[in-house]
């Protein structure tokens, strides 16, 4: 039996909206987008921090995150026999 419609996803969000909501949305929301450049602008005007990091975000795009790999075994001193504690 095929069982992927039980694979991933979130059951509490429903998936995505259909095109025509995401466009009816868009559309109730499009009038208002002065009024948000406002308060963006306000907000940085004031020094506000959540501001500053938004403008940098969709501007400059998020920086890259660095990942420390430090190695805590070496292939060179790795012995099976201590992994299965092998006599």
């Amino acid at each position: 039996m095929d069982k992927r419609k039980n694979n991933g996803g979130h059951s509490t969000n429903g998936g995505r909206k259909s095109k025509a909501e995401e466009q009816s949305l868009i559309e109730k929301l499009s009038p208002l987008e002065p009024k948000a450049y406002e308060a963006l602008e306000a907000a940085l005007n004031d020094g506000k921090d959540w501001a500053v990091k938004l403008f940098f975000q969709y501007n400059y795009g998020m920086p890259k995150q660095v990942v420390d790999q430090h190695n805590t075994h070496d292939i060179n001193t790795f012995n099976i026999n201590d992994v299965f504690k092998i006599k």
